[in-house]
């Protein structure tokens, strides 16, 4: 890096000690409601659901907390600000597959099952193995998902308080893990939902206040900013940046042939993997009712869809404002676009409030991500395979607590790892995860009468293991710069998300195997589904049986 732009990179930084107290006052605040909110966690109900004690527009408020994740805010505004077009696919993508798992899915799953996932994947089917495989993929999910947030965090700090050494990243990366840890410890669904709640506010009000100064700057003329972001990347002196049209489609993907693969595959993940996503689907259980799930995905969709077009306005805004030599020069690299336009329009302080949001962005998800898979664990593989349902709720309670640290712990090593990796990526194999591993099955168990188990763990165990595989043998992980392993070289599949090859795999193979397997399902559980699912009777009753 040039000593231009190594000045440019620190002079971009702000008052560390201005960031940090920011920070920290948002932490002393949401831990003082997650202490306050653990007060009432007395049963399994209250620890794993908050009691489905939450209103609609409140349940709809945390949903876009969770699933506004650090690859919503800082991954796909740099993005953006770096390839234009391309990195806008990114909201597109995650705004279009919000509405797909809504329709298809959410209130239905809502209504079939009690804590998690795999209550609506075994309900007519056997509960042992296919609790276990459901477990299993939602462990999966989470900890990429982690991993997203956890590089985030590395990049974020490192930009705030200008470490640019690895160690000093993981340090913090540690600290975020271990802060993730104690939310879940103490708070559970409940405190985690006030979180998510305190930190969409933050967030949308940060996002929406950053766009109108955008488009202040340029006179509220939408085409002065898109101008003049092309004229910034036209004079880049950054390695092939300067040829970008930021404009136009094919600035990250569209040059070869893989590469519009690799676009189409990723459309795929991001469109498909929001139905299978376990954290996002078990916010449906907070509520009380299905009339209350149903407001909380009008006030989610909202939400939602208007950060997605702010994103628009920051990411050009970066490229205009900012320019992407100084972006890719900073310690995040593209995730630190929206923190230095930040610092561009409202100075130190504006810079501090936004990578305090940012930061809550984090903390919010990870913790949310946490209690899921926690959740999944003690209630589906102790409770419903181990115990067989004979067990009290202390003992799930302190099992989830347990499991929360082991994966928290998990997710500090793999998100040292992952740093300085694009999370709107990394979040993007999240997505192929989840598309592959669960959406056929929650589909089939739905709508399909003739589905039986052998066809589920065909299908969930199959969708895993071919996305696992082909992500590791992918120029994700080695082959390539820009590689979370640079100095190796064992990339043979040559798409960057396996999702084009691993979601149709996983379909096919829950129609194989459920012609193969026997007709274990029973038809009076089965019908009992069908009549639940679609109009919520008995959904309040739920229990594991």
């Amino acid at each position: 890096m040039s000593h231009v732009s190594t000045y440019a990179a620190a002079a971009t930084v702000g008052n560390p000690t201005a960031n940090i107290a920011i920070f920290a006052v948002f932490v002393i605040i949401t831990m003082v409601v997650v202490v306050r909110a653990s007060r009432n966690n007395a049963t399994a109900a209250d620890f794993f659901t908050g009691g489905r004690g939450f209103s609609g527009p409140q349940n709809g408020i945390a949903i876009a907390g969770d699933y506004l994740s650090a690859a919503s805010f800082l991954g796909i505004a740099g993005a953006i600000a770096v390839y234009g077009y391309d990195g806008f696919l990114y909201s597109i993508g995650f705004l279009v597959a919000w509405l797909v798992a809504l329709l298809l899915v959410a209130e239905m799953l809502r209504n079939t099952g009690k804590f998690t996932m795999a209550d609506v994947l075994s309900f007519r089917l056997k509960q042992g193995p296919v609790r276990t495989a459901a477990a299993l993929t939602t462990l999966a999910v989470s900890l990429f998902y982690l991993l997203a947030q956890m590089a985030g965090a590395g990049g974020l700090v490192a930009l705030l308080l200008d470490i640019s050494d690895k160690t000093g990243q993981s340090v913090v990366i540690a600290v975020v893990g271990v802060l993730m840890i104690v939310y879940v410890l103490v708070g559970g669904m409940k405190g985690t939902t006030w979180v998510q709640i305190i930190k969409a506010v933050l967030l949308i009000a940060g996002a929406a206040l950053m766009t109108v100064m955008v488009f202040a700057k340029f006179g509220f003329n939408l085409s002065d900013i898109l101008g003049s972001a092309q004229e910034h990347v036209s004079g880049s002196k950054a390695k092939g940046v300067a040829a970008r049209d930021v404009l136009a489609p094919g600035a990250q993907y569209g040059a070869t042939a893989t590469s519009k693969l690799n676009f189409l595959s990723l459309g795929l993940a991001l469109v498909l993997g929001t139905a299978g996503l376990p954290h996002v689907l078990m916010r449906f259980y907070t509520v009380p009712t299905a009339k209350e799930a149903r407001r909380s995905v009008v006030w989610a969709i909202g939400l939602i869809g208007a950060f997605y077009l702010f994103t628009l306005v920051l990411g050009y805004g970066a490229a205009a404002i900012v320019g992407p030599d100084r972006i890719l020069a900073a310690a995040g690299g593209q995730n630190s676009a929206a923190p230095l336009l930040a610092f561009e329009l409202g100075g130190v302080v504006l810079l501090g409030v936004i990578s305090a949001v940012a930061f809550a962005t984090i903390l919010a998800v990870v913790a949310g991500l946490t209690i899921t898979a926690a959740t999944s664990f003690a209630h589906d593989i102790y409770a419903g395979v181990i115990k067989r349902g004979k067990v009290d709720d202390a003992k799930q309670v302190r099992v989830s607590r347990i499991t929360a640290v082991v994966i928290g712990l998990i997710a500090i090593g793999l998100g040292i790892l992952a740093n300085g990796q694009n999370i709107a990526f990394l979040v993007a194999l999240a997505f192929a995860v989840a598309a592959a591993a669960n959406l056929p099955t929650i589909l089939y168990s739905l709508f399909w009468k003739r589905f039986n188990t052998t066809g589920a763990l065909f299908s969930m165990y199959g969708g895993l293991i071919s996305t696992i595989v082909l992500i590791v043998f992918s120029p994700a992980v080695s082959g390539t710069a820009s590689s979370m392993l640079p100095g190796s070289d064992f990339d043979w599949f040559p798409l960057s998300n396996p999702g084009i090859v691993s979601i149709p795999l996983a379909f096919v193979l829950g129609v194989v195997g459920t012609f193969l397997g026997k007709k274990d399902e029973n038809p009076a559980k089965a019908a009992e589904m069908e009549v639940r699912s679609l109009t919520g009777v008995g959904a309040e009753k739920a229990v594991v049986h």
